[in-house]
Parts: structure tokens; C-alpha cells; sequence
């Protein structure tokens, strides 16, 4: 049984995650670089620690959750370290979004110190973080996962296994691709709509029930035509997964023809102030290029 549970990373996803842990009966020792992070945790049940080693000691299973691989690396390796202070038969999985060799690579680090490894990342941004309904896509043994679900399902609504160390990382980027696109599409459109004079907020009411539809179009585009970029999940998230997405295609030697375009698109709005602008602000690229602002009369 899973009981207690070490979660290393308390960022934008990281803070709700852990509150769903607790609200599900586990008990939780968290660790940040940033200290007032910890002491929010720990004012909502979770018990503080000092280090990432401190937080594994004693822990059934241990969770990262960090913003990149080298940073993941570091909460793993080192003195003060996840595997440090984990013991044998230790679950960790880590549910950042990395790329697929990374992923390997720590599952050899967790083999090593006697501990399992999943890869573990999630779908459904800080929303899905919140009420507990991310999709959680997992690399690694099937037995190890069913040991682990119990923790996962007080986080997610859909917990699949797709197939060793590395799959859960892959359908992650696979998912950023998919996502990241249909932001862009959603942006085009209602650019296209705005040039013409038609109201974004009413083009996206008209479209919304047909095969343009979609999970996307609804999270995004009311967030366009009515100007709030607020992050739930910032470009900078987005172009770090995009960049491991153009980083393992070409270690492949796989053509990603809209993807590289996409990645361009975010370096852009990287160099024009708006990193941190939630993904729908791509539209923004399209709007310095076009001299058009899609914004909605009724917004």
C-alpha cells in the first residue's frame, strides 16, 4: 500500500498536485528550491523538508516534478539527492516533461539504487491539476504501475500505460505537437476572422459544435478574444517541450515540418516579451505580423 509519498517540484502544477494527494488520504513531504513554496504546503497538511534526500527518506513512492530534464537529473543525483535518501523498492516517477532518453537514463540511475522508475507526465495544465483530472501518460513496468495508480488516481482521471521507460515522455511530446498546433490553427483562424470583420467570440460560438471543435479551441480561444494570457501553461513550458520534440525528431532523422515552424513562431514571441504569456498568446505572433488584434466586442 502506498502511503506516503515525497514530491519534489511545487510550481504552477506541482501545489495543486500535492493538495489532490492529501485531500486522498496520503501523507506528503514536499521539497522547492523555493522555500516559501514548501512553507505553503506545509500549511496545508503536507510535511516540509529541507532536501530532496529528506524527502524520499521514508517515502513509498517519490514524485518530481520539474520544469527540465537537467534540473530532474540534479533532484536525482548528488548528496542531497532523491536516490540518496530513497530506499530499495522505492517507486520514483517523475511526471516532468522530458524527453524520452532522459527518461531511460533516470530509470538506469533508479535501477542502480535498487528503485523503480516510471516516467509519468500529464495532460491538462494547471485546470486538470487542479480538479484532478490530468491525463497521465506512464513509461515503465505495468506491475510497478499498478502498485503506483492509487497515487496517480488521486491526480488524474486517465492513467494509461504505454509501454516501457521513455513511452510515457514520448506521448507527452506527441501531445505537446498536437496541442501546441492546434493553438497556432485556432490563432490563423481567428485572424483570418477579425482581418474579414467578423467577432472572434462569435466565430468560435458558430464552430465550436462542429469538426472544428475541440478540447483546445474551447480552453483557448475565449482566452484570445478576450486578452487574458494569464499562464495556466506558459510559451516558455511549451517551447522547452517543443524544443525536446525538434531535439529527439532529429535524432531520428525525422522531418517535422510544422513543428520547426512552430518552434520558430515561439523564439519569436520569446524575443518580443512574452515567454511567460499562457500558450494562447501565440495569436500574438500573428497579430504583430498582421496589424490585426483579435479581440471580441462582447468579451
Amino acid at each position: 500500500m502506498m502511503k506516503n509519498v515525497g514530491f519534489i517540484g511545487l510550481g504552477i502544477m506541482g501545489k495543486p498536485m500535492v493538495r489532490n494527494l492529501l485531500k486522498a488520504g496520503f501523507a506528503v513531504t514536499v521539497f522547492d528550491v523555493v522555500a516559501d513554496a514548501v512553507q505553503v504546503m506545509a500549511a496545508a497538511g503536507a510535511k516540509a523538508a529541507a532536501s530532496a534526500k529528506e524527502a524520499a527518506t521514508g517515502a513509498d513512492m517519490v514524485i518530481t516534478m520539474g520544469p527540465n530534464g537537467a534540473i530532474v537529473r540534479s533532484i536525482l543525483s548528488g548528496a542531497d539527492g532523491v536516490l540518496a535518501g530513497a530506499a530499495k523498492g522505492t517507486i520514483i516517477a517523475d511526471m516532468s516533461s522530458v524527453t524520452p532518453v532522459e527518461s531511460k537514463e533516470f530509470a538506469a540511475l533508479a535501477a542502480e539504487h535498487g528503485c523503480d522508475f516510471l516516467d509519468a507526465p500529464v495532460s491538462g495544465g494547471e485546470p486538470g491539476a487542479v480538479d484532478g483530472s490530468l491525463a497521465i501518460m506512464v513509461g515503465g513496468d505495468a506491475a510497478v504501475l499498478e502498485k503506483a495508480r492509487p497515487v496517480f488516481a488521486a491526480m488524474g482521471k486517465t492513467i494509461t500505460l504505454v509501454g516501457p521507460n521513455g513511452s510515457g515522455s514520448v506521448t507527452k511530446l506527441a501531445n505537446q505537437v498536437i496541442v501546441n498546433l492546434n493553438i497556432a490553427a485556432v490563432s490563423e483562424a481567428l485572424i483570418l476572422a477579425t482581418k474579414a470583420g467578423a467577432d472572434p467570440k462569435k466565430v468560435y460560438e458558430a464552430i465550436r459544435g462542429g469538426l472544428a471543435g475541440s478540447t483546445v479551441l474551447d480552453a483557448k480561444a475565449p482566452m484570445m478574444y478576450s486578452r487574458n494570457f494569464k499562464p495556466g501553461g506558459p510559451i516558455a513550458i511549451n517551447l522547452k517541450d517543443i524544443t525536446n520534440v525538434m531535439d529527439t525528431a532529429k535524432g531520428m532523422e525525422l522531418p517535422l515540418i510544422l513543428t520547426g515552424v512552430l518552434q520558430q513562431i515561439m523564439h519569436s514571441l520569446k524575443a518580443t516579451g512574452h515567454l511567460m504569456d499562457d500558450h494562447s498568446g501565440i495569436v500574438q505572433f500573428y497579430e504583430n505580423i498582421s496589424g490585426v488584434v483579435v479581440k471580441s466586442d462582447e468579451a
